[in-house]
């Protein structure tokens, strides 16, 4: 398949939330809140970088990274996901490839790291790791993954940006 990847446009947001939604439909661990995240995150102008794959014409994947707070401070780090890809258009490498060029533009800008809540086995081709000195309350501490891009990497307890809290 045949795709391309850029950076969220005006006008995306409908599609973006539609592909969004559709792909955490079926989800067992979804909230079934990513398409409103993704929308607030935009609104309060907290999506950092916003990437979509598009195909001809169609928006077929997206991934938003945020800022994160660590312990109460912005130590540049940035928070993965929603990531999501058209459900009919699963395993044909569109969410790998958002990830692989959101990291490559998010450590071509100078941040110094992201973390995510995922699977742990999924994520790790991708660098990230476990590491119990970084903590989100509430997840298995398997499931939040960190992947530093450089420097010290800092302990505590992360904060994700209040668009996480949207309904």
């Amino acid at each position: 398949m045949n795709f391309d990847i850029r950076h969220e446009c005006h006008g995306d947001a409908p599609a973006i939330r539609r592909v969004t939604e559709a792909a955490f439909h079926l989800n067992a661990h979804s909230s079934g809140t990513e398409g409103a995240i993704v929308d607030a995150l935009r609104d309060a102008g907290a999506l950092t970088l916003s990437l979509v794959a598009v195909s001809g014409d169609d928006i077929v994947g997206h991934i938003a990274f945020s800022p994160v707070m660590i312990d109460g401070h912005d130590r540049d780090w940035f928070g993965l996901g929603p990531v999501s890809t058209a459900p009919d258009l699963h395993g044909r490498g569109i969410g790998s490839a958002l990830i692989r060029e959101g990291l490559t533009r998010l450590r071509g800008s100078g941040a110094a790291g992201c973390v995510l809540l995922g699977e742990p086995e999924f994520y790790r081709r991708f660098g990230f790791m476990a590491d119990p000195a970084l903590r989100f309350d509430g997840a298995p501490p398997d499931y939040f993954l960190r992947l530093p891009f450089g420097g010290a990497i800092p302990a505590g307890a992360v904060t994700y940006h209040a668009g996480f809290s949207a309904t």
